[in-house]
């Protein structure tokens, strides 16, 4: 059999199919996920960032936050998962699944990276819009939630796209700790057979297509913003 027909025995015939949908089910997860709690981080600390130093508490807290974003932009994503899984979860006494410990590491690493979009976000909207809503009686904080970060989100969501792709594609490392996911999946049906030709060649192609749907994606959502605004 040539490295075609072999791949369908195992991807078909037995079931291979079944494990390699599992498995991008969770990297879907672990990157949807670790996205939302990057953009939820990401704006508290560029929020800190931003906001008036003249007590001492925010400066200690943007310290804080300097450490957290150079120690996660600083350091590669796998020893990130290493470190969580085999070294500080054991040491603190908790027991997760892996799936799970790669969802906080890869949402405190994407925090990290969106933090700077967002203050880059917040900082692009003129700084007459909170202004005016400190005029009408807003404080600063529900000013910058209500007025400013809302017009931010429109000029840094390409951005956000991007660290989206970035994590689906990063999500290939997390069989170090024992997650199946898409990659993990159709390296097992090349162990199976000793055929990676194929299974590789399926692979690349499955993140090609998860990247173009969410390109596709991002531009459906961008020609609505565009067309709200010639509306309003």
């Amino acid at each position: 059999m040539n490295s075609f027909e072999i791949f369908y025995r195992e991807f078909i015939t037995k079931g291979g199919y079944k494990t390699a949908l599992e498995g991008l089910l969770v990297t879907i997860e672990i990157a949807v996920l670790g996205l939302i709690i990057g953009i939820v981080l990401g704006t508290l600390i560029a929020l800190v960032k931003i906001m008036p130093k003249y007590k001492r508490l925010p400066r200690i807290l943007e310290k804080v936050c300097d450490v957290y974003v150079g120690f996660f932009r600083g350091t590669p994503m796998v020893v990130q998962l290493l470190l969580g899984y085999f070294v500080l979860l054991p040491a603190l006494g908790i027991s997760v699944d892996g799936v799970m410990v790669a969802i906080i590491i890869f949402g405190l690493n994407s925090g990290a990276y969106v933090s700077e979009i967002m203050r880059a976000g917040i900082q692009s909207v003129d700084v007459g819009q909170l202004e005016a809503g400190r005029a009408l009686g807003l404080t600063y904080w529900s000013a910058m939630l209500k007025v400013v970060i809302p017009q931010s989100v429109k000029n840094i969501l390409p951005t956000l796209g991007n660290e989206f792709i970035v994590l689906i594609k990063e999500t290939s490392v997390v069989s170090f700790i024992a997650v199946v996911d898409v990659t993990k999946a159709f390296k097992a049906i090349g162990d199976a057979t000793y055929e990676y030709l194929v299974p590789y060649i399926a692979l690349a192609l499955v993140y090609l297509v998860l990247v173009l749907l969410i390109t596709w994606g991002l531009r459906v959502i961008e020609r609505r913003f565009k067309k709200n605004e010639r509306n309003s």
